[in-house]
């Protein structure tokens, strides 16, 4: 049976977030025979069981309520992106994408199946808290999220500005869980912020929305202008976006008719995206950034730039999320979010689970912990804290509640921008300056060159 060609977007990020739905593009549609009379004589069944939990179920049931749990449970045997969206949450997806939401500020995904934080988003709830990339998320509010879909998590933790919800945390290295009281607020993203650092042009892209590209190209033209001698694209704890931003993104770096990447169905089928000319910052050396905060869209970009040779990637290993999710429109206004197929670079690796290996591995040292005064804890030899941490620290001293020892408004423990999403200073931020000191030496390598 063929289905009518619809329109589709296509999905390649690896959360669905109380912030953005990673990597959509508009793409054409699509058509697929079925096999028809198998499916018909397997839904018999299920009309059976409608018909008897209608029938006979000690509670009166509604039939959408009915049917929409099946849809849900039919997609949870598939893999933890492949989700239902009511009409609701369809339309607040495509709102979402313009870079304006509510909720708290969390983009979420499934790692070693757990619900994990991918990042928080700087300057939102989630931020402010001191919830961290890497955490993972074990109760919204009392409910245990081990069988939940990313889905059913994110409408749970969504809700009116200025209305709570509690998050219990799983972090590595603490032994008790934390519990996370957030306020909800309307999160807004500036996805491109640039600045000159030593005569280098310093790039954040803190997400890939509809207008990351051109904003991007705004900050190159300013660079241009005050003539830097290199450019430093930081993606750490970008969780992706939309596909075209990445390509938009890309083929500034790359000469046009570049492959930037490319898509490969359950068929075999290829869809490839190549770079278009664009005003680039000719031939000056170009180092990313990327952490295990860096996803999708931003693995897309990382991989373009590192197979063709035009950037340096420096940093730790990406989080690894290569599939393709493609959002249906269904016919009563909701949507259907399906993996329909992995995405590569252009030397053709898969980046699904293993993500992007850094070119230079520099990892950001250990949190320090706090003591009770805010200040960082003595450390013996081996770097452990000589006084076991007290009041608002990341693990909560016996004797206090969760809620009272979680960290907020940044109490909590000093930490790096690969954990929270934060910026810090030059002289914090190890791989920036690795970054910035790469650059410097290329320039004065070149002038050894040319003399």
């Amino acid at each position: 049976m063929e289905q009518q060609p619809q329109r589709k977007s296509w999905v390649v990020g690896p959360m669905i977030a109380l912030a953005l739905l990673c990597g959509v593009i508009i793409g054409k549609g699509w058509e697929r025979t079925g096999h028809a009379g198998e499916t018909y004589e397997e839904l018999k069944t299920f009309s059976e069981v409608l018909n008897q939990v209608q029938k006979h179920y000690v509670d009166e049931t509604k039939p959408k309520d009915l049917i929409q749990g099946a849809i849900r449970g039919m997609l949870s045997t598939l893999d933890p992106h492949s989700a239902y969206m009511t009409p609701e949450m369809y339309k607040e997806m495509q709102v979402e994408t313009r870079g304006e939401f509510g909720g708290v500020g969390i983009q979420i995904g499934v790692k070693d199946n757990r619900l994990a934080v991918i990042a928080p988003i700087e300057g939102t709830p989630a931020h402010r808290a001191g919830i961290k990339a890497g955490d993972f998320i074990t109760k919204v509010n009392d409910d245990p999220t081990k069988d939940l879909t990313l889905m059913d998590a994110v409408q749970k933790m969504r809700g009116p500005k200025g209305s709570k919800v509690n998050l219990t945390i799983q972090r590595d290295g603490a032994t008790d869980p934390l519990v996370f009281t957030l306020v909800r607020d309307t999160i807004k993203i500036e996805s491109v912020k640039s600045k000159v650092i030593d005569n280098l042009g310093y790039v954040r892209l803190t997400q890939f929305q509809e207008a990351t590209g051109r904003d991007l190209s705004k900050a190159i033209k300013q660079f241009k202008e005050q003539k830097v001698q290199g450019t430093i694209l930081d993606l750490r704890n970008n969780p992706g976006g939309l596909l075209t931003a990445a390509v938009d993104v890309s083929e500034q770096f790359l000469p046009s008719g570049k492959l930037v990447v490319y898509t490969k169905s359950r068929e075999g089928k290829k869809d490839e995206w190549f770079a278009k000319s664009k005003d680039q910052l000719e031939d000056l050396p170009v180092i990313i950034l990327v952490n295990e905060g860096s996803a999708s869209a931003s693995e897309i970009v990382a991989g373009a730039l590192q197979d063709w040779g035009r950037a340096v990637v420096v940093g730790t290993t990406s989080f690894g999320k290569g599939s393709v999710q493609t959002i249906l429109a269904l016919g009563d206004g909701s949507g259907l979010r399906l993996t329909t197929a992995k995405y590569y670079t252009p030397k053709g690796r898969s980046i699904q689970s293993t993500g992007i290996t850094p070119d230079i591995v520099v990892k950001l040292p250990t949190p320090m912990l706090a003591k009770a005064d805010g200040k960082p804890a003595e450390k013996d030899t081996e770097g452990k804290a000589v006084k076991p941490p007290t009041g608002k620290d990341a693990s909560p001293p016996s004797g206090k509640s969760p809620e009272e020892a979680s960290p907020k408004n940044g109490t909590g423990p000093q930490s790096s921008p690969a954990e929270t999403g934060g910026e810090l200073s030059l002289e914090q931020d190890v791989q920036l300056q690795k970054a910035v000191e790469l650059l410097k030496s290329w320039k004065i390598f070149k002038e050894l060159k040319s003399s």
